[in-house]
């Protein structure tokens, strides 16, 4: 049995939540985090010492960090089903999985918080539209390379498409800049049409 920690409008959280939606594995949410606390509880410090979610348990297997766990669901999949069982495609798998930490997630928190959890009158909106602008600029270096392939290893859907995509909800469900970038477009239209994506990660922002 696969236990999930973690409120399921984290964008981390539902990179987990995504991969094992798309696998059909049976998942217990608990919810944990944002208005639901329970971070700094010793139960939950002794998953996970850093005190941040998502954190999993499954058969006892505990794991935390969102790209580990996406990793690691999707490698239990032997039909290739989220993992490329291609050497190449996987390593390009691997590659924007870490791309979306390491370019989008660091902007990220200061449009989100801009936006969504400060009145408007205490907003820094300079701040949210220096970050804004340095995402479009992330976001068309996706755009180039989903000029030459649909998804981002390839012809086929991966977890190399799951940070990116909760990413991607974020963009266009924000009243943020959004440059022309007609492949991201694309291939967030095509995001959107599967049942995983529409079920976990098509959720009110908070």
């Amino acid at each position: 049995m696969l236990k999930i920690w973690g409120r399921n409008t984290s964008s981390n959280v539902q990179k987990a939540l995504w991969a094992a939606e798309e696998l059909g594995m049976d998942c217990e949410q608990i919810d944990v985090g944002g208005p639901f606390g329970g971070l700094d509880d010793p139960a939950f410090r002794a998953f996970n010492p850093n005190g941040k979610i998502p954190v999993i348990d499954h058969d006892g297997f505990i794991l935390w960090e969102s790209n580990a766990i996406t990793r690691y669901l999707a490698g239990l999949d032997t039909r290739g089903k989220l993992w490329p069982t291609d050497a190449r495609q996987a390593a390009l798998a691997d590659q924007w999985m870490d791309w979306s930490n390491s370019h989008l997630w660091g902007p990220f928190p200061t449009v989100i918080i801009g936006l969504l959890r400060t009145p408007p009158e205490k907003r820094d909106n300079d701040a949210i539209a220096r970050a804004s602008d340095v995402l479009e600029v992330e976001w068309a270096v996706l755009d180039a390379q989903l000029a030459k392939t649909p998804f981002v290893a390839g012809d086929a859907f991966s977890a190399g498409d799951i940070p990116a995509g909760v990413f991607a909800w974020r963009r266009y469900e924000l009243p943020i800049k959004r440059n022309p970038l007609p492949n991201l477009d694309a291939w967030y239209a095509r995001l959107k049409e599967r049942p995983a994506f529409q079920k976990i990660v098509m959720t009110p922002l908070s």
